[in-house]
């Protein structure tokens, strides 16, 4: 399985660096729905650093579509 590297943090709406929505497509996902991506940690150069918890939706293919219709 390829993986894909994660968007910059600073394109992401904060519902996305949740986990709340999908890092892909922002779709929201529900509690226990979504497949979790890991902490990331980030190390802005101003600042402390912080984690951020994305997620991506269980239907690949779905994602994709809502991807390319926004």
């Amino acid at each position: 399985m390829a993986v894909r590297q994660l968007p910059p943090i600073s394109t992401l709406s904060e519902q996305q660096q949740r986990g709340t929505a999908c890092t892909w497509c922002a779709a929201p996902l529900g509690t226990g729905l979504g497949i979790d991506l890991g902490e990331q940690r980030v190390r802005p150069a101003a600042g402390a650093a912080y984690s951020w918890f994305p997620r991506e939706c269980l239907d690949a293919l779905a994602c994709a579509g809502r991807r390319v219709a926004r």
